[in-house]
């Protein structure tokens, strides 16, 4: 679910996306598994190098996760500032109006 709004003359897509994530994460996981499984099937390697071979791909597969997971938080924490932003902007606007109506209030009154 997606909804447009404008801000500052452009328009702003919201995406409502909570699942994408742990959707993409567990695919990856499951490739990662179908491939440690093929790699059982298939090596026409010993044991000692298998293993070997296993704990080299699983160090690579979690230095790649937490990497992924680094880059995520970082837009994370960017979306938020952004998010920040644009309350602090409405509610200067919505200021800006009370007070505007203040004055023409006042102004209706003093005459």
């Amino acid at each position: 679910m997606s909804d447009d709004f404008t801000h500052g003359g452009s328009i702003m897509t919201t995406h409502n996306d909570d699942d994408s994530g742990l959707a993409l994460a567990l695919a990856f996981l499951g490739g990662a598994m179908m491939g440690i499984m093929t790699g059982f099937l298939l090596a026409p390697r010993s044991g000692e190098e298998t293993r070997r071979e296993l704990k080299g791909y699983a160090r690579r597969t979690e230095e790649e996760v937490l990497e992924k997971a680094k880059e995520a938080r970082a837009a994370l924490d960017e979306l938020i500032g952004r998010g920040k932003q644009f309350v602090e902007d409405r509610r200067a606007d919505v200021e800006a109006a009370l007070q505007a109506g203040k004055e023409a209030m006042r102004e209706k009154r003093d005459r």
